[in-house]
């Protein structure tokens, strides 16, 4: 494996891995703000993100490649509201989408074709995690003020389960 595609991959793991102490965080903003859907909504993208970063650990390792754990960076302890929380979640999924792009460009620039394979996986799942990022903004934008339609959301989410986007697709 190209040393830059390496390094590349060794950033995302610790990409990856800061995206799940985000979404811890902002788990426990909603637990304190009695918001226990979006709670367990942003807990399951924690998840979902460290599921991200074992599977570009374990790739390393198939490959025969060393992993190199870098340090992660304390998340924010402070947060606005629902839908500025969400917006920033969807911000973070795009910059994911950024980067996974980026190592796909550099696989593809050093021919490595497994790596390429392997990102497939990556590029569909930032479609699927833009669009609940997106559904779950313009919801809360709908919901305004209205702290009912807050709180019917905030049950509509907490029916997520593992492994499965919260929202449907728009097909």
């Amino acid at each position: 494996m190209n040393d830059e595609v390496r390094a590349a991959i060794h950033d995302q793991i610790e990409h990856e891995l800061s995206a799940a102490y985000l979404y811890i965080a902002m788990s426990a903003h909603f637990d304190v703000e009695a918001l226990e859907g979006f709670a367990h909504w942003m807990r399951l993208q924690a998840q979902e993100e460290l599921g991200h970063a074992m599977r570009f650990f374990d790739y390393l390792l198939e490959r025969g490649q060393p992993v190199l754990l870098q340090a992660i960076a304390a998340p924010p302890s402070k947060f606005g509201s629902a839908l500025e929380i969400a917006e920033m979640a969807l911000k973070h999924e795009q910059k994911v989408t950024e980067q996974i792009n980026r190592i796909y460009a550099l696989a593809a620039k050093h021919a490595d074709f497994a790596t390429q394979v392997q990102l497939q996986w990556f590029l569909s799942e930032q479609v699927e995690e833009e669009n609940s990022a997106e559904t779950l903004v313009e919801r809360l934008r709908m919901a305004g003020d209205n702290r009912a339609a807050l709180l019917i959301l905030d049950r509509e989410v907490a029916a997520r389960s593992s492994a499965e986007q919260q929202f449907p697709s728009h097909g």
